[in-house]
This record gives structure tokens, C-alpha cells and sequence, in this order.
């Protein structure tokens, strides 16, 4: 048995072949673990790993059962790097002592630490889902909790509402902000109490977040509203202009972009309530009315110039 390995010019690893037959290309036999040249029958490497599945599977078994033994993916996020064994539960007589108590518990492999950090993933995964937010946002929102709760700087909040606040501040810093009233709707915390913590983290890892503007949310309530095209640059057009011209002080970006999508809307074919796009936004009909007088009076500076009316701007409604 022969083992041969030569370094080609511009390979990184060196390439097994045969000495007498170096074009030949080598069988493998998965059973003995040998490369065999074709040509000769040179055993030409001995001890070939095989990279398949460690398991087989028949027609008869379940779909849903996992043959796989070598446990989940390492974690980073956890202390050990979750390379810890979890113990299913059992079902036969010697699971259980004389008691009827389960003999083994994955209490005592598993820190509390631990266990308190998988449930807020868990969590967090669970309100990412709700309002389909991608994995880059979840990865975020766990390193951001994970810095969170080794600092112990919340001590006495909630592990749910830290939560949802890392969530909040991963969608603003990821440039796709989601509004309180959003995660509020996700999770079980109060608005109030996710605001709280909001303060609280950022000043605890002395980071901060972009401000927010109307143009981050306007595309989404749009879409949500099934508003064309034209109506959407319409209302980014109005939103924008409002807060150049500094007609709407003091006023949210929620409220201002709402107010503007309901002007877009009633000066075009696809019409919509104040009640619709309160329900989309988040906002209550009295704060887009608020918002919506202010930039009435200056309804003709506010459209972009090739914007096609089907409703003239002297008969918007005035409210």
C-alpha cells in the first residue's frame, strides 16, 4: 500500500494521485476506506473519511423522528457555547425512581443564566415570526440582550420587556424601525414598560439609534393599504416637504406620515379613511386630523409637480 501526496503549483492542499497515472481519476471505495487508481489498482490513500450520514433511514420509520446524534449547532450566545447534553424525557420503567419521579433533569447540566437567556431567545424568535422580521434582526436583538443581561444593569425589569426592547432597538439600527404600538401588539409588556427599558438599555450600553423619519414607515403602510405606486411617492413627496417647510413641529413621524398618506390618498383614484390608515399606522383618527390641518393650508406647495390629480387640491377635504 502505497500513500502518495504531491503539491501542485496553485493549490492550497496538497492533491492525493497516482505516481504512475497522475490523470487517472481515483475511485473511492467508502467501504475500506481506500482510493484505488482505476487504471493500475494502486491503493493510492488509505483511511478516507466518509463526509455522509452517520445514520440510515427505512420506508418504515417516521418522517419526523431525527436520527441524528451529534446534537444541535454550537451557540455562541451561551455560556458553554451550548455544548451541553440534553436529556429527552423518558418513558420506560428505569427513568423513574420508586416515587414515580423522573430520574434524570436537564436542571442540573444547565444554568440559570442559561435557561433565563434561552427562554428570552425564544421569545424574541417567537416575536420576529409574528411580524416577519428576518434572522439578521433576531441575531441582533440577541447579542443586545445577551450584553444586557450580563451587565445586570436591569435589575427588577422583566426578562419579556428587555426583551422586546432589544427587538425595538435591533429593527431602528438595522434601518427597518418598527413602531412601539407594533412591538406592543407582538409582545405581552405594556408600551409604557418597553419604553422604560428602551431608555434604560440604551444608556446602559451607551449606544444609540438613527431618529427616525417618515420615510422609514411610509412604504410600509402603503403596501399595507394597497396604495399604487404614484400615491406612495406622492405622500413620501408631502411628508418630506411638510418637514422642510417646518409645518408640523413637535409632531411624530408616525403622525405625519399618516397625515400625508391620507392627503395622497383623497387626491387620487384610491381613496382612503382616516379609520384605514389609523388602523395600518397605529395612530388614532384625532392625531391624523391634528396633523392633517397643518399642512392643509399649504396643500398646493406639498404635491410633487408631475403628480396626476383626480381630486383638485381646493377640493381636499378640509376636516
Amino acid at each position: 500500500m502505497i500513500n502518495t501526496s504531491q503539491l501542485t503549483v496553485g493549490d492550497a492542499l496538497p492533491k492525493v494521485q497516482c505516481p504512475n497515472h497522475p490523470e487517472a481519476i481515483l475511485v473511492e471505495d467508502y467501504r475500506a476506506g481506500d482510493m484505488i487508481c482505476p487504471e493500475c489498482g494502486l491503493v493510492v490513500g488509505d483511511r478516507v473519511i466518509d463526509v455522509g450520514s452517520e445514520w440510515r433511514t427505512f420506508s418504515n420509520e417516521k418522517a419526523t423522528k431525527d436520527p441524528s446524534r451529534v446534537g444541535d449547532a454550537q451557540n455562541p450566545l451561551l455560556n458553554g457555547g451550548d455544548l451541553t447534553t440534553m436529556i429527552s424525557k423518558g418513558t420506560g420503567a428505569a427513568s423513574f425512581d420508586e416515587f414515580g419521579n423522573s430520574k434524570y433533569q436537564n436542571r442540573r447540566t444547565m444554568s440559570s443564566s442559561d435557561r433565563a437567556m434561552l427562554n428570552a431567545f425564544k421569545e424574541i424568535s417567537t416575536m420576529a415570526d409574528r411580524i416577519n422580521l428576518p434572522r439578521n434582526i433576531v441575531d441582533r436583538t440577541n447579542n443586545l440582550f445577551k450584553q444586557v443581561y450580563e451587565q445586570k444593569s436591569l435589575k427588577g425589569r422583566s426578562n419579556d420587556a428587555i426583551a422586546s426592547a432589544c427587538l425595538y432597538i435591533a429593527c431602528r439600527q438595522e434601518g427597518v424601525p418598527r413602531t412601539f404600538k407594533e412591538i406592543c401588539a407582538v409582545s405581552r409588556i405594556s408600551k409604557k414598560e418597553i419604553g422604560r427599558c428602551f431608555k434604560l438599555i440604551l444608556k446602559a450600553l451607551e449606544t444609540s439609534v438613527d431618529l427616525i423619519t417618515t420615510g422609514d414607515f411610509m412604504s410600509r403602510f402603503c403596501s399595507n393599504l394597497g396604495l399604487p405606486k404614484q400615491v406612495q411617492m406622492a405622500a413620501t413627496f408631502i411628508a418630506r416637504k411638510a418637514v422642510e417647510l417646518d409645518l408640523v413641529p413637535g409632531r411624530s413621524p408616525i403622525s405625519v406620515a399618516a397625515a400625508a398618506i391620507y392627503m395622497a390618498s383623497q387626491a387620487s383614484a384610491e381613496k382612503k379613511t382616516q379609520k384605514e390608515i389609523g388602523d395600518i399606522a397605529g395612530v388614532a383618527d384625532v392625531t391624523i386630523r391634528q396633523s392633517y390641518r397643518l399642512i392643509y393650508p399649504r396643500a398646493a406647495d406639498l404635491f410633487p409637480p408631475d403628480f396626476k390629480f383626480d381630486t383638485p387640491v381646493d377640493k381636499l377635504p378640509q376636516l
